[in-house]
């Protein structure tokens, strides 16, 4: 169910962030899963070891979120089971429990790195390019929208 109801991972990307799946499946039986349900694009690893029960998800679903710093350190920021990681899927679910967030001017992010102004890094999922600005599409649907929401006057009709 959780797999079903992801978000095209590209947004994620688009914040230097990925999400993996890990199960104790074979990988025979994961790869025929995604190709009949349709998600070949969710990097989906077979744990052979004790990475579950170690994570405290053993037998069982959970969320784990991990950092790795510029050194290549790794660390576990964040860990939700149970019936709370049921509602994860959309990507500012799983941006916001990372410890850079959506990464946006808003959010009090360590000195050094980039924000962006809140919003304006959104992009059609196929329209990601390195170094590229958003889609002038999704920008004019953007903006449109921040100003209907900042000026109540200016959608729908409606007077303040």
């Amino acid at each position: 169910m959780v797999a079903d109801q992801v978000a095209h991972l590209s947004h994620l990307n688009a914040r230097d962030t990925t999400l993996v799946f890990a199960s104790r499946a074979p990988q025979a039986d994961i790869a025929r899963l995604q190709q009949s349900m349709g998600w070949q694009d969710i990097p989906w690893f077979t744990v052979t070891d004790s990475f579950d029960s170690d994570f405290g998800v053993d037998e069982w679903h959970g969320t784990n979120v991990f950092y790795r710093d510029d050194d290549g350190h790794i660390f576990r920021t964040y860990f939700i089971n149970n019936r709370g990681d049921e509602q994860m899927g959309g990507t500012c679910n799983y941006l916001d429990i990372t410890p850079l967030g959506r990464q946006e001017l808003w959010e009090d992010s360590p000195e050094g790195y980039s924000q962006t102004t809140t919003y304006k890094w959104w992009n059609w999922h196929d329209s990601y390019v390195d170094g590229a600005p958003p889609d002038k599409r999704w920008v004019e649907v953007s903006d449109a929208g921040e100003k209907a929401f900042r000026e109540p006057s200016a959608c729908c009709g409606k007077k303040e």
